[in-house]
């Protein structure tokens, strides 16, 4: 076998869940500048809809708006695709939320809302997606699932987003109870804990020099993660040369966790 062409995710199609801003948007041009066509979804319509047309400069991105938080909303945004695809190659669930509260105060809404994005929204987009990700993959050149966690799901954060911290620990152990159950199928599950990025999640963190400064202090690569960090990591996730790869976390963090 040739090994020139291992990472060439050319031709595919890919959808990006929560693809309007964060790490969604770094992924989902990272899979456009490298020749995938991309469905990205959000709840909030102009936001998206501003962020294809922006995306569009690298490939051809198409905005579906959709709430992944319940069911209903899964079917039908996964629909609106299935009216467009006979298959997809490439299904990254990315869509997440955070709450914080203190233990004491932390209320069941918050918890829900954080479940239902972070692990319910997972578990149905892989079912209802799995008739176009079974008509793409084989088990030489299987279809790809990316499901997002955190770092803050394999340690504790310290922070009171106990909503959060329990989500990103059931999508690594789901991801690899799911893997198995899929790799026959031709589809391969994988997850990506990432570590500090800019984002709205991360916003009071990044608008905050002091906090900014302090984060990346325990940071042993010195800097936040970038664009080219967690698109690189999701091109590989999706190119021949993980193949062989099931189940699996990538922690991606510039070396934090291993620091504790």
């Amino acid at each position: 076998m040739s090994m020139k062409n291992l990472f060439d995710i050319s031709g595919k199609v890919a959808v990006v869940s929560g693809g309007s801003s964060g790490i969604g948007a770094m992924m989902a041009q990272g899979l456009l500048e490298n020749g995938v066509k991309v469905y990205i979804t959000a709840r909030k319509a102009e936001r998206l809809m501003a962020k294809a047309e922006e995306l569009s400069q690298f490939g051809e991105c198409i905005a579906i708006p959709g709430d992944m938080s319940s069911v209903e909303g899964i079917e039908a945004f996964v629909a609106e695709v299935s009216k467009r695809e006979d298959k997809i190659d490439i299904l990254i669930n990315n869509a997440g939320a955070n709450w914080s509260a203190p233990i004491a105060d932390f209320p069941e809404k918050g918890w829900d809302k954080v479940m239902d994005i972070n692990v319910k929204a997972i578990f149905f987009a892989i079912q209802k997606f799995l008739p176009l990700l079974k008509a793409a993959g084989d088990n030489d050149d299987p279809a790809r699932i990316i499901n997002i966690a955190s770092i803050n799901g394999i340690r504790n954060s310290g922070m009171p987003t106990y909503a959060y911290t329990a989500s990103k620990s059931a999508v690594v152990q789901l991801t690899e109870h799911v893997a198995v159950d899929l790799c026959s199928a031709g589809i391969n599950v994988n997850a990506i804990a990432p570590g500090l990025f800019p984002s709205d999640m991360t916003k009071q963190i990044v608008d905050n020099d002091e906090l900014t400064k302090f984060s990346i202090s325990k940071i042993p690569r010195g800097r936040m993660g970038g664009p080219g960090d967690i698109a690189g990591t999701a091109i590989f996730l999706c190119s021949p040369a993980s193949a062989w790869m099931i189940g699996q976390t990538i922690v991606l963090d510039g070396g934090m966790i291993s620091t504790a």
